[in-house]
């Protein structure tokens, strides 16, 4: 099977493309920029065996992606524009919507069988919101405008739908780690009473793989670990393993646009990516239903085992300061 991925020089890219290689997979990436694909698998991949290939394009612009997408039989598209320099003042949802537009036309032409897609979990349905219940961010809205425009160009397409993936190189969860590292007292905002269903990074990236050629064509699976935890208590737990102690004091506002600058200075992240994030904190992000797991064949670790994983991954790189 020929596989593209786009992507590859991300956290969950550069971990899908050993796996897809080990399954069998001739793989192909797709990037503005060969040369940091190549640095991003380097340690994960032997480049110079030949067994990935490198192809230049941009999604944005339109540029290469017929080539890129030639002879393909399954692409990942694992594009996020948030996580690139903004293209002038153009909105990172538009810029989303236009990528995806451009790549799905492309794929439709090329013929391939299945687009999987990696997007984020939703808040319930209108109908089953209570009262006036949170409405889906800006970063979430987007991320379904891009799955919409995916599914739609080539129908046995798979979505899959996750909250805070846990993992060394996963931008939302070093926020987390850095928050607990770096604030002697965690001062919370009421975003953490809300509750969801953080997942490991080795059962999102078995997922994905599964996702290739599993019959599950033409939906979309939200995707979970086997625990739910409010945000507060992943920070709870967090601090636990990294053996320190950190006092919480509630507020009972979220204060986004001032909490969310406070948590970038704090974290050392950019603005730009963290406050998205955080205006999707507005209520519970929970999975559908607990199906995913056993249409993909994928066993879940638990957010203990997934945070142990990560530290000892992230500690391969560089030291965690609590420790």
């Amino acid at each position: 099977m020929v596989t593209l991925v786009t992507g590859a020089s991300g956290f969950v890219g550069s971990l899908l493309v050993p796996r897809l290689l080990d399954a069998g997979h001739s793989v192909r990436t797709f990037g503005r920029d060969p040369r940091r694909v190549r640095e991003s698998l380097a340690p994960y991949v032997d480049l110079d065996a030949g067994d990935v290939e490198l192809a230049r394009g941009d999604a944005l612009m339109g540029e290469g992606l017929d080539r890129a997408l030639a002879g393909v039989d399954v692409a990942y598209y694992l594009i996020h524009s948030m996580e690139s320099p903004p293209a002038a003042s153009v909105p990172f949802s538009e810029r989303d919507r236009v990528a995806a537009e451009n790549f799905a036309a492309a794929a439709a032409r090329a013929g391939i069988a299945r687009i999987v897609y990696l997007g984020g979990l939703m808040p319930p349905a209108p109908a089953a919101r209570a009262g006036n219940g949170p409405r889906p961010s800006r970063h979430l809205a987007s991320r379904a405008e891009v799955e919409r425009i995916l599914l739609d160009a080539v129908a046995d397409s798979v979505a899959l739908r996750a909250s805070i993936v846990i993992g060394a190189r996963s931008r939302s969860f070093r926020l987390l780690v850095r928050l607990v590292e770096r604030m002697p007292v965690l001062t919370l905002p009421a975003w953490r009473g809300y509750r969801t269903r953080p997942i490991d990074q080795r059962d999102v990236i078995a997922m994905l793989l599964s996702a290739a050629n599993a019959p599950v064509g033409g939906h979309t699976l939200d995707i979970g670990g086997p625990q739910i935890l409010t945000y507060g208590e992943m920070l709870t737990r967090i601090a636990d393993l990294l053996l320190i102690r950190r006092p919480a004091i509630g507020l009972g506002v979220t204060m986004t646009p001032v909490a969310g600058r406070i948590a970038a200075a704090i974290a050392g992240e950019d603005p730009a990516l963290v406050l998205p994030l955080m205006e999707g904190l507005a209520g519970d992000l929970l999975p559908a239903d607990d199906s995913a797991a056993e249409l993909l064949g994928v066993h879940l670790h638990s957010f203990d085992s997934a945070v142990e994983r990560a530290f000892a991954e992230w500690e391969e790189h560089e030291p965690l300061a609590a420790r």
